[in-house]
């Protein structure tokens, strides 16, 4: 009987260590993972951030002024420009035409 009780307290111990050390293994193994899993949910957080975060280096465009047109060019001095173009055989009649009647508000 005191070699069956011996055999049962070795097989005792014997399991006992194996459920530490396998327990030991399962801890590091979950601590492992949650490490890398904090790590994913990070870089995963930051890239919305930056991907929800408003625009930095935008600025409002400035407002556009106008300037006055420039005086409207002497009608005569036109008109003496396009018979210049026409007699140089670069416009034709109906472009003279055109061009004459539009500087005359025709």
């Amino acid at each position: 009987m005191p070699g069956l009780l011996r055999g049962i307290a070795r097989t005792a111990v014997v399991a006992g260590t194996a459920t530490a050390v396998a327990g030991r293994v399962q801890r590091r193994q979950a601590e492992k993972f949650a490490d890398r899993d904090a790590q994913i949910y990070a870089d995963r957080e930051q890239a919305y951030q930056e991907q929800t975060a408003p625009q930095q280096g935008y600025e409002q465009p400035p407002q556009q002024t106008y300037q006055e047109a420039p005086p409207a060019a002497d009608p005569i001095q036109q008109l003496k420009d396009l018979a210049d173009l026409k007699s140089q055989g670069i416009l034709t009649e109906e472009e003279f035409a055109a061009q004459k009647a539009k500087i005359l508000g025709r």
